[in-house]
């Protein structure tokens, strides 16, 4: 905090610091992407399961819409927050978060992929 005078009284300005705002997007990110890796471990968990029955593939693969939505969204969310978090020049905070969402949602969708694999083999195999 500073203070500077005002010329001609006996007064002063106070110009107090204010602390930057963390990124609601990047948050947003964050929890995406742990969600998106979450619900891919339930798509290759209900593909071996259900795998030989026949209903695995069907259940993984509503499953997985859910896992990549979660994992675009957790890529394009942590983008935005990182771009914000630039531009801002110290208004905003979290771009280690931003990059965390983005490296999560993009496992997400791999895991997904890999999952969606998982099910389809177990069924084929079955």
């Amino acid at each position: 905090m500073r203070v500077e005078p005002v010329p001609g009284t006996e007064f002063g300005l106070a110009i107090g610091s204010i602390p930057p705002t963390f990124s609601g997007q990047a948050t947003g990110s964050l929890v995406a992407g742990i969600g998106s890796i979450a619900v891919s471990l339930a798509v290759g968990c209900f593909g071996i399961v259900g795998g030989p029955d026949g209903w695995g593939v069907l259940v993984s693969g509503a499953f997985a819409i859910l896992a990549g939505l979660l994992g675009l969204a957790a890529v394009g969310l942590g983008l935005v927050a990182v771009r914000l978090i630039k531009a801002s020049r110290g208004r905003f905070a979290g771009r280690g978060v931003a990059i965390s969402g983005i490296v999560c949602g993009g496992t997400g969708v791999v895991l997904t992929a890999g999952g969606m694999l998982i099910a389809l083999a177990a069924t084929v195999a079955a």
